[in-house]
């Protein structure tokens, strides 16, 4: 894995969960820094089965539910995003501060390629806009086939038609 985040920004969020851990009540552990620190570190989407395994090499102890229940709590205080690419399997992003993308996710070998594009960005709060909404968060996934996948196809599917919308009167 490569690191996004620096140690200091890793540290402060550790703190932040602990904060909440401690707001609820509940035991700040060894094991749940040491999750934490896996999935804030993490370089792009981390299932929890990745983290069970990294966490287990580093403490022999650790328990697939407390996996489980530290990336819980790590969604609900906003350190994590937990994402959803449509194979079955939940993956978690780190909530980098300021920073914002979307993803392009092959349906045949599960690639996921994360990008940024400005116009696209003006362009859903123009059409947010026009219909009298406030944004306040979105996500954007775009499902095809990435090109080492569509060089396997002879001649990729068509893309579906988009559906019309009618308007209420």
């Amino acid at each position: 894995m490569t690191e996004r985040v620096g140690p200091i920004d890793v540290e402060s969020k550790i703190k932040r969960m602990q904060q909440f851990i401690s707001g609820r009540r509940l035991k700040n552990t060894k094991q749940r820094d040491l999750i934490a620190i896996i999935a804030l570190r993490a370089e792009g989407h981390i299932g929890v089965e990745e983290i069970f395994r990294v966490a287990r090499k580093k403490d022999a102890k650790v328990g697939f539910s407390t996996v489980y229940r530290t990336m819980k709590l790590l969604k609900e205080c906003g350190l994590v995003i937990e994402r959803h690419f449509g194979d079955g399997v939940t993956r978690y992003e780190p909530v980098r501060d300021g920073e914002h993308h979307d993803h392009l996710i092959c349906t045949s070998c599960g690639t996921i390629v994360e990008f940024e594009d400005e116009s696209i960005e003006e362009r859903q709060t123009a059409v947010a806009a026009r219909h009298g909404f406030f944004v306040q968060s979105h996500k954007h996934e775009i499902y095809g086939l990435c090109p080492r996948c569509a060089a396997k196809v002879a001649t990729p599917p068509a893309a579906p038609r988009a559906k019309r919308v009618r308007k209420a009167s």
